[in-house]
């Protein structure tokens, strides 16, 4: 047999532990080329630009 516990873990106590179990925004920046949104410290997706250079092409749209 394995461990067991020998209290019940209260609904509080269990939300104080999965407190931190939250899903965080992504931090978006403006392009400095496009002014569109990005992730940080990432490539542009739309431009295809990162930190004044071109990093690819990106996809031409239809």
């Amino acid at each position: 047999m394995g461990a067991l516990p020998k209290q019940r873990i209260s609904h509080a106590r269990q939300g104080e532990r999965r407190a931190h179990h939250h899903l965080d925004l992504p931090q978006l920046v403006a392009c400095p080329q496009c002014k569109r949104p990005r992730l940080s410290h990432h490539a542009c997706p739309n431009c295809g630009t990162y930190r004044g250079r071109q990093v690819f092409l990106p996809k031409t749209q239809k």
